[in-house]
């Protein structure tokens, strides 16, 4: 059993005879494990990394980052709504109603800028695409990119529209016409109290 021993030795030595040698830094550390044969010592692999890097299966950082701007706007109750919006804005974009011609904020506004849904502040419409429609309601020939969309609204049999709405929250904005001046020949009809004009 004497000869099974297993004996650890420090010594600052570089190597002892041809025995099992590990390397540890400055000092090494030798096994001996008797007069028996020992099989080849396998090479020690250390990985060293540098503070404040990160190692390559590192987790990802925090979700709040991905989820910025994930709102499920259409999961939103009209309860919610109506905390979050005037009497006269909840009534036009989640009641579909209609403001009184000539009466809303922008219909004769000009100042340079870019308007924005009132419920979820998506862009909509650029201040350079409005033009007077003689209509009493701000009107604007293109929205921005597909931040606007349209669907068939058949509440008023005798005459047939298309209903314009934010394709973020589903918010009633007002209606599109085919008599608008170019280059796009559309007429967006939009109440005001279903916009935020933010000036450039």
């Amino acid at each position: 059993m004497a000869s099974r021993s297993l004996s650890l030795l420090q010594t600052t030595s570089p190597y002892i005879s041809s025995r099992t040698h590990l390397d540890f830094g400055s000092k090494s550390q030798v096994v001996v494990l008797g007069s028996r044969g020992i099989p080849k010592p396998r090479k020690l692999c250390f990985s060293v990394r540098s503070m404040g890097s990160s190692p390559s299966s590192s987790k990802p950082e925090s979700s709040t980052t991905q989820e910025a701007g994930s709102v499920d706007y259409k999961s939103i109750s009209e309860e919610e709504w109506k905390k979050r919006l005037t009497g006269e804005q909840f009534y036009i974009t989640r009641q579909k109603g209609t403001e009184r011609a000539f009466t809303g904020e922008y219909w004769n506004t000009k100042k340079p800028g870019t308007y924005h849904c009132i419920c979820c502040d998506t862009p909509l419409f650029e201040s350079s695409t409005k033009f007077d429609s003689g209509t009493g309601w701000p009107s604007y020939y293109q929205p921005i990119r597909n931040n606007v969309k349209s669907k068939s609204d058949l509440s008023i049999i005798f005459m047939p529209r298309e209903e314009v709405l934010c394709a973020a929250c589903d918010a009633h904005l007002g209606h599109v016409f085919d008599d608008g001046p170019p280059p796009t020949g559309k007429r967006y009809c939009i109440n005001s109290a279903s916009l935020k004009l933010k000036p450039k």
